[in-house]
């Protein structure tokens, strides 16, 4: 591997930070260099670098990859962990989630998102793509933790006009209020999905997200009642419906989309729509298992990972996911050279970040400095004959030691700051708010 380095006049300004010098580590080619942070950026790749730092970190024993994005779930239901479980989606939704939501309040919310965000920093997360309530409460957390996340504002309007005119309102009212925040945060807005939202507010939601050059998140092609039904309403399935509706664009993303045939598959590559894989919640859920990744990748689409509320899948490890996502592809298609590693770890990485519309994902000069340093002092990584192998294959997020995101250490040595009284305070919100 040829050293990296870029010149001084292409270095990112680093805001008076020295920042990072990561030495002797082992990169995901196999190859063992040292790395250079200036500020949020990396800016240098290569041997025995000689640069003032601030931090010196020992990269000995260690590799490193790109902060993992996970691109699709809903931060504060980690308080529904383990609540419902090995039901149908819609009974999941209607009995155990919809109701308890309704008595969310802002403490819950708050402490809801720091164990979110807790869990995934231990388990290499930099990135996130949430869809949820209470959002400048999230993005106040996403600031204290050092995160990096688009945060959409969910829309309901059950297909009744009322509703739909107090979500346009709220959301216009968020968007407008909630500034200042950090440069690693970004709003979006999220129509729920085709079954709890009418086609003209989908058509607002789409033309707003146009006019402000803002992401737009849903759930789509997620279980076969949702395909039926659509087919019942309206003539067509869900991503027929929405090309029908005019709404598909480079800004929208995709959640699941399990039910999707390849026609669907070319209208969503020929107006650049995002997909994200949620493979544990699909399966857990018993939503479908026939993902077409491997055909959405090769007709041009860019597909990322992700794990879904903890309420469905249960965690936010995209290590795991990662491993869910391959041996899913391989099961489905009984093929063992589809969904390879290195496609997965792609999606969790490079893909991610592309989704997200920031310059992450990849280990290279003028990349944002999201790394995550990875302890090759287990069994996982032992022999170490691939890593990306055995980091998708053997391993998963308790492998992580340190975390640096936005060229700031958020975790080391497998510590995050407060990390305990996140978790007794998540704990007692999460009790009482089923108590209620």
């Amino acid at each position: 591997m040829k050293d990296d380095i870029i010149p001084d006049s292409q270095v990112p300004t680093s805001g008076g930070r020295r920042g990072i010098l990561i030495k002797n580590i082992l990169l995901p080619d196999m190859s063992i260099r040292d790395i250079a942070i200036s500020g949020k950026y990396i800016t240098q790749i290569g041997e025995n670098l000689s640069v003032s730092a601030d931090k010196i970190i020992d990269g000995t024993g260690k590799a490193v990859i790109p902060g993992l994005v996970n691109g699709h779930t809903h931060a504060a239901m980690t308080l529904f962990r383990g609540f419902g479980d090995d039901l149908p989606l819609m009974t999941w939704l209607k009995e155990k989630i919809w109701p308890y939501e309704a008595k969310l309040t802002e403490e819950d919310i708050y402490w809801g998102s720091k164990l979110a965000c807790l869990e995934m920093i231990k388990s290499g997360t930099t990135s996130f793509y949430d869809m949820y309530y209470w959002l400048g409460v999230t993005a106040g957390v996403v600031d204290e933790m050092g995160l990096r996340a688009c945060l959409s504002t969910t829309c309901f309007d059950h297909f009744e006009s009322e509703l739909g005119e107090k979500c346009k309102a709220d959301t216009i009212r968020f968007l407008s209020e909630n500034t200042g925040y950090s440069d690693r945060i970004q709003f979006g807005l999220a129509p729920h999905a085709i079954y709890t939202v009418s086609g003209n507010l989908l058509k607002w939601a789409n033309q707003f997200s146009a006019e402000n050059n803002l992401p737009l998140h849903i759930h789509v092609g997620e279980t076969e009642v949702e395909v039926n039904d659509c087919l019942r309403d309206h003539g067509c399935t869900p991503v027929r419906y929405l090309n029908r509706l005019g709404v598909l664009s480079p800004r929208m993303v995709i959640a699941h989309g399990i039910y999707i045939d390849d026609e669907e598959i070319k209208m969503l590559a020929d107006h650049d729509v995002k997909v994200v894989h949620n493979p544990a919640s699909n399966m857990k859920l018993a939503s479908g298992a026939e993902f077409k990744f491997m055909e959405m990748q090769a007709a041009g689409i860019t597909v990322g990972l992700g794990t879904d509320g903890c309420a469905s899948s249960n965690n936010l490890d995209m290590v795991e996911s990662m491993k869910l996502g391959a041996l899913l592809g391989k099961a489905l298609r009984k093929d063992p050279q589809a969904t390879p590693a290195e496609d997965m770890f792609r999606a969790a990485t490079l893909n991610g970040a592309t989704i997200m519309n920031s310059k992450a994902g990849k280990i290279a000069p003028g990349y944002l400095a999201d790394l995550c340093l990875v302890d090759l002092h287990r069994a996982a990584f032992t022999p170490n004959f691939n890593f990306i192998s055995n980091l998708v294959y053997a391993a998963n997020g308790s492998c992580i030691d340190t975390v640096i995101c936005d060229g700031k250490i958020i975790m080391e040595n497998k510590y995050v700051n407060g990390e305990e009284e996140i978790l007794e305070r998540a704990a007692g919100c999460a009790y009482d708010l089923i108590k209620r």
